[in-house]
């Protein structure tokens, strides 16, 4: 059974490769969450794309441990590299999915146009499978 810590530590990785994959795919333009500290904050989403980037950072990492603490809840095992990176697959898309549809259009008010989509996509799915990778690999077991 994965850890807390295992989930912090492979959110922090899947996080910041997602990222690498994020600024290689993106338009160089702040992520998604800079517009979500822009909204509450006020001002243009350009003025916070490094907090956006700190908040990013953060909902990866404790997406990172809820993944480790829910799979085996669910009654799931991490217990091998493949099964891990297709839950993490899996998990990617539902966070896809709740991103897109509620994140960026509910409570930002965005309507992401089919690169940005794309990009979010492919993002998260990378998000998931190295995130289940490296718990499946047990490093921090």
């Amino acid at each position: 059974m994965a850890s807390v810590i295992a989930g912090l530590a492979g959110g922090l990785v899947a996080t910041i490769v997602m990222t690498v994959v994020m600024m290689v795919m993106g338009d160089g333009g702040p992520p998604p969450t800079a517009s979500l500290v822009a909204k509450f904050a006020g001002g243009d989403p350009e003025d916070y794309a490094m907090p956006g980037m700190v908040l990013h950072l953060v909902y990866g990492v404790v997406a990172g441990a809820v993944f480790a603490v829910g799979v085996p809840l669910a009654g799931l095992a991490l217990d091998s590299i493949a099964v891990a990176a297709g839950l993490g697959l899996a998990y990617g898309i539902v966070l896809m999915v709740v991103g897109m549809a509620f994140w960026m259009r509910a409570v930002i008010g965005m309507e992401p146009d089919r690169d940005m989509m794309t990009m979010f996509g492919t993002v998260h799915v990378v998000y998931g499978v190295v995130l289940g990778a490296f718990l499946g690999a047990g490093v921090l077991a």
